[in-house]
C-alpha cells in the first residue's frame, strides 16, 4: 500500500437523495468489502464531517475520500482471445465472452478482459483510476456476453465515466424470456441489495434507504410460445438490473436460475447479451454506435426454437 490519497467529488443534481457508501462506490468502482472498511476507519467526509454509510448526500455537497492506493495491477495475459470491435486513439471497444469477469478482483488474478486489454494496449493500464480495470469504463456480469468499453487515456476514461453517470450512454442488451410479456413497456423499480443473499438484488420496499434507482425501457422483438426475444435498454447502472426487472414483471431470462429462470443446461449460461453501447466520443463528440454479433450458442437457442436472429435477412422464398 502506498500513501493515502484524496478523492474529492461534487454531489451532481441526479445524485441528490444516493446513499453515500453508494456514491463512493460508484465514483471510485470499490467493492462491498472496500467500502465498509472505509466508513469504519472515518475516511469518507461529507463537507467536512465525517459520515456514517447509511448518509444521504444532497446536491452541491463535497464528498472526500482518503483512499490508499492500490499498487496491483492487471497481470497482462496474453492467451485471452480479446476481439476489438472498435479501435481509435481514445478508446477500445471490445467483445466480452460469456464466462469470463470484466476484471480481476484479486492480486495477480488473470483470465479477464482487463488482462486481455493490458497485455495487447499496456496504456489501459494507466488510464482507469484503479488499474485493475484495465481501462475498462463500465463492467458486465461473468455470464452476460457483448460490448465493453475502454479507455486509452485518462481524459477519455474520465469522459466515458462521467457520460455512464449522466445517463448518455445507449446500452442495450439481448434477452430470452418466458412468461406473459407485453409487446413493450418502461419498467422503473429501484433496486438494493438483498440482504440474506449478497449475490443479488431485488425490489426494493417503498422508502428504503437502502434503494437506488432503476430504470429500464424493453421491446419484444420476437415470441414463440411462452418464449420472447427481448431488448432492453437500461438507463441506470445497478447491478443485475437487466435480470432483476426481467424477473421483477414475471418474465425471467432463461438459464437465469438465479432470479427464477428457467433451467437451460444446453446453453451453459444465461440469455443476456450486451448488443450495442452508443455515445458521444471523447474527443471528437460525434455519435458513436458499436454492436456485437450474437455468439453461436445463443443464436442456436433462437434457431432451435424458430426464432429469428436479430440483423439476419430472412431465407429468400423459392415460391414463384
Amino acid at each position: 500500500m502506498s500513501a493515502p490519497k484524496l478523492h474529492t467529488f461534487a454531489v451532481a443534481a441526479d445524485k441528490a437523495g444516493q446513499r453515500v457508501d453508494l456514491f463512493v462506490g460508484d465514483a471510485l468502482s470499490l467493492s462491498r468489502a472496500r467500502l465498509k472498511r472505509l466508513f469504519e476507519a472515518g475516511a469518507v467526509k461529507v463537507n467536512g464531517r465525517p459520515a456514517k454509510k447509511g448518509l444521504l448526500v444532497a446536491a452541491g455537497q463535497q464528498v472526500a475520500v482518503e483512499l490508499e492506493e492500490e499498487t496491483r495491477e492487471a497481470v497482462p495475459d496474453e492467451d485471452f482471445p480479446l476481439v476489438v470491435l472498435h479501435e481509435d486513439a481514445a478508446l477500445l471497444f471490445v467483445d466480452k465472452p460469456a464466462g469470463k469477469p470484466s476484471h480481476p478482483l484479486q492480486s495477480g488474478e488473470t483470465g479477464t478482459v482487463a488482462n486481455a486489454l493490458v497485455a495487447r494496449f499496456p496504456e489501459c493500464a494507466q488510464a482507469s483510476v484503479d488499474p485493475r480495470e484495465g481501462g475498462l469504463c463500465h463492467r458486465l456480469d461473468v455470464e452476460t456476453s457483448g460490448v465493453l468499453v475502454a479507455a486509452r487515456t485518462r481524459a477519455a476514461w474520465t469522459t466515458v465515466r462521467d457520460a455512464f453517470g449522466e445517463r448518455a450512454v445507449d446500452k442495450r442488451y439481448l434477452a430470452l424470456v418466458t412468461g406473459p410479456l407485453a409487446d413493450e413497456g418502461d419498467i422503473d423499480l429501484p433496486l438494493r441489495h438483498h440482504p440474506r443473499h449478497p449475490d443479488r438484488v431485488e425490489p426494493a420496499p417503498h422508502g428504503a434507504e437502502d434503494a437506488r434507482e432503476a430504470v429500464s425501457r424493453f421491446r419484444v422483438l420476437e415470441r414463440t410460445g411462452e418464449y420472447s426475444l427481448v431488448e432492453v435498454r437500461i438507463f441506470t447502472g445497478v447491478l443485475h438490473q437487466v435480470r432483476a426487472h426481467l424477473a421483477g414483471i414475471g418474465a425471467p431470462i432463461v438459464g437465469d436460475t438465479l432470479y427464477g429462470g428457467r433451467e437451460a443446461p444446453e446453453l451453459g449460461r444465461f440469455f443476456l447479451h450486451a448488443r450495442a453501447l452508443g455515445l458521444a466520443h471523447p474527443e471528437t463528440k460525434r455519435p458513436m454506435h458499436v454492436t456485437s454479433p450474437l455468439p453461436p450458442e445463443l443464436r442456436g437457442e433462437l434457431e432451435r426454437l424458430g426464432l429469428r436472429v436479430p440483423g439476419q435477412r430472412p431465407e429468400p422464398s423459392n415460391e414463384a
